[in-house]
């Protein structure tokens, strides 16, 4: 259902928000929707919200111009700028400021933007998508974020379902993770025994994709070459 809405979606000029727990693969889905809609020959710029410190947040997303603040030695473009013509995703964007959240509607809402220090307005050809694990909802009647930016951002809400819900690609998952690994590693075992298939499958995952990710790579690390995965190799770390 959210490859069928992705690949809908991919071709028209909608702002997309991908909903859903930390780990499910968001971003995954972001960079597909970019890779299979027209501006795929274009830049895919990136910025979780949550990793750049507030006082930081509105430079990394419009750009600075030469002495707007102390260290500011030069001119330079921001995400948006970057991004024109392609595709910014904006990951964690529930945790924006409300200043920032403003700067975002008005670029969304006008295709232009205005670098931190600068007097002029630029113009930028950006689909922006966004990711939030909050309920933007309940962010919104708390006051935390903007009601006007979520019904901008709202038009295309796609929700990832957490990987406990679809448990039918946890194989899938593992056996990819395991080639990854294997080479990264330059590792050689033979899969997975079934005691270990077993537990994969009923573990809960709270942290889905990336702590399957995280769980496979230990595997590989830990079993001995030639001989297949077991749950001693998995669950190593207090997982229940």
């Amino acid at each position: 259902s959210v490859c069928h809405m992705v690949r809908r979606v991919a071709a028209t000029r909608a702002t997309v928000v991908f909903l859903g727990e930390s780990g499910v693969g968001k971003e995954v889905f972001a960079r597909t929707l970019h890779r299979i809609s027209p501006r795929a020959a274009k830049p895919f710029v990136a910025l979780n919200c949550a990793a750049i410190p507030e006082a930081l947040v509105e430079s990394e997303l419009f750009g600075v111009e030469k002495g707007a603040y102390t260290g500011a030695l030069s001119s330079r473009m921001g995400r948006f700028e970057r991004a024109s013509g392609g595709t910014l995703f904006l990951d964690e964007i529930g945790i924006l400021s409300m200043s920032a959240q403003g700067k975002v509607l008005r670029a969304l809402q006008e295709g232009e933007i205005e670098r931190l220090g600068d007097d002029r307005l630029r113009m930028v050809y950006v689909r922006v998508v966004a990711a939030t694990n909050l309920d933007l909802r309940e962010e919104m009647r708390a006051g935390r974020f903007r009601e006007d930016l979520f019904y901008r951002l709202n038009v295309f809400p796609i929700l990832i379902p957490a990987l406990r819900e679809r448990r039918e690609d946890i194989p899938i998952l593992m056996n990819h993770f395991l080639e990854h690994y294997m080479q990264r590693h330059g590792r050689r075992v033979p899969g997975f025994t079934g005691r270990a298939i077993d537990a994969m499958l009923s573990y809960d995952w709270p942290g889905n994709i990336r702590e399957l990710e995280n769980i496979v790579e230990r595997g590989v690390i830990l079993a001995t070459e030639s001989v297949a995965i077991d749950v001693g190799h998995l669950f190593t770390s207090g997982e229940k």
